[in-house]
């Protein structure tokens, strides 16, 4: 099914000026408080639906949609997809919906359908999803992003300064935030278990589950070109970033491997992995970001491996300083002092073995550790005898909402979600620096304060990266 056509000039244009209309405080009346939705599904009344715009069909949002839409209080109006066919799961959700309206462009998405649209999903590649994001919020709609949240740390500030500015609910698609294992991370938090925390060792392996290893071993330069399917809107699928030739190398998956694009192993498993510790330890930006090894460094895809270190400071007596080590791929290893295993069945003492991803918490008093894998995953102490000391503490109580189902819940007016862009923009920003420190593989001084990098103004023009091509800079002026 082919979208009709429109000039992108005109939809930029009417775009422009219902987004201006927002900003001067028009009020908009959300569809699910119009009359008009309860004759659309007689089995919940109108103050109980939510209508869903989705942008990005395939891909994760095989499991965005149907996790927004599970419980019955939202579904889609409207879809929006640069590329309805080749993208993986995409034929999942249109066989699910067939009778929702597609556009290939999300803006011309908008302004037909923006009356008719309450809240919107942005399931996209990294690079696209400030742009799909601030735009619906200009127009008072209601945004649910997957992670990261943007692919540069302008970008973050930019909807952290939206959220405030449109008063709309927000989520990042960091499921983990909103689970058991982060009700028991506050737990712990508030009995002291995660106090004085002065190192944290985190790490994912491989580093390249988008790309393999022998793929990404090929990549000198940027793909040649390659014929593009005939269902892909290549210039749409650009977004802001400079048009570079087609190559399946990009488009449907591997784009996370490169720099113009996605965020590499830390850009994406971070955000799942330092979520608990950032968040609630309060680390906030760092001081100083140092890439001491970067395999197969180059300026156009992420390391096959890499190993970056973070320096955090004090944020209180309970609060010192904090250094955060990061892995990704090859031979990750990090020894683990004998003092923190367990008795096996033959007496000898038997090292933890905290598996292929996740981060392990310091204290300063060394008397035990704080294992934290990824996601939603619980957390556990080294040695295991302190699980029982303080076994209430560590107790597990499941969620009564999912993570996608609590967005849209706040969206009807019921809580506030876990992870708004005031939470997940700044964690987004500390995956940004490490990106950039990945890009340049130098040591970089960073100033919190004034959000930027010290005696590095190549470092400090990639905070906001390349100038947007001139069809979508109107998106960063919005907030």
């Amino acid at each position: 099914m082919k979208s009709p056509q429109v000039s992108p000039t005109a939809s930029r244009r009417r775009f422009v000026k219902q987004a201006a209309a927002a900003g001067l405080g028009f009020n908009f009346l959300p569809a699910y408080l119009t009359s008009a939705r309860a004759a659309d599904n007689p089995k919940l009344p109108p103050s109980r639906r939510i209508n869903l715009g989705c942008i990005g069909v395939g891909g994760r949002a095989g499991s965005v949609i149907p996790g927004l839409t599970a419980a019955g209080n939202a579904i889609p109006v409207a879809f929006a997809d640069v590329d309805f066919v080749t993208a993986k799961s995409a034929e999942k959700n249109l066989k699910a919906f067939p009778d929702v309206k597609r556009f290939t462009d999300f803006r011309e998405m908008l302004d037909k359908m923006g009356k008719d649209i309450d809240a919107v999903s942005v399931v996209t590649p990294d690079h696209t999803h400030f742009v799909a994001a601030i735009s619906a919020m200009a127009l008072g709609k209601h945004v649910y992003v997957e992670k990261p949240l943007t692919h540069t740390f302008e970008e973050a500030e930019i909807l952290m300064r939206a959220e405030k500015k449109f008063k709309v609910v927000t989520q990042m698609g960091n499921q983990g935030h909103t689970s058991a294992g982060a009700e028991q991370f506050k737990q712990m938090l508030a009995a002291g278990i995660v106090d004085d925390i002065v190192k944290i060792q985190a790490w994912k392996s491989p580093s390249l589950w988008f790309m393999n290893a022998a793929e990404r071993a090929l990549v000198k330069g940027y793909p040649a070109e390659e014929p593009k399917p005939e269902t892909l809107n290549w210039d749409l699928w650009c977004g802001p970033q400079e048009v570079k030739p087609y190559s399946k190398m990009y488009h449907p998956f591997n784009w996370r491997g490169f720099h113009l694009y996605g965020g590499g192993m830390f850009g994406d498993w971070g955000a799942h992995i330092i979520d608990f510790a950032h968040h609630h330890l309060k680390l906030g930006l760092p001081t100083r970001i140092t890439p001491l090894a970067l395999a197969d460094y180059n300026k156009i895809s992420y390391p096959l491996s890499s190993d970056i270190r973070f320096e955090f400071p004090a944020r209180g007596e309970k609060l010192p300083a904090v250094e955060l080590h990061w892995k990704a791929g090859g031979d990750i290893h990090f020894d683990i002092e004998e003092k923190y295993g367990d008795p096996g069945p033959d007496g000898k003492v038997v090292i933890p073995n905290p598996g292929n991803a996740g981060s392990l918490l310091h204290r300063k008093q060394g008397d035990y550790l704080v294992q934290r894998g990824s996601h939603d995953r619980h957390s556990l102490l080294y040695p295991r005898a302190k699980m029982v000391e303080n076994k209430d503490a560590m107790g597990l109580h499941p969620m009564k909402l999912s993570h996608q189902e609590s967005f849209i819940q706040a969206c009807l007016g019921n809580g506030t979600t876990e992870s708004p862009f005031s939470v997940s923009g700044e964690l987004t920003q500390v995956l940004n620096l490490g990106t950039i420190a990945e890009y340049l593989n130098v040591d970089l001084k960073f100033d919190p304060k004034t959000k930027r990098f010290i005696g590095n103004d190549e470092a400090n023009a990639r905070l906001a990266g390349p100038a947007p091509r001139a069809e979508w800079a109107d998106c960063y002026k919005l907030a």
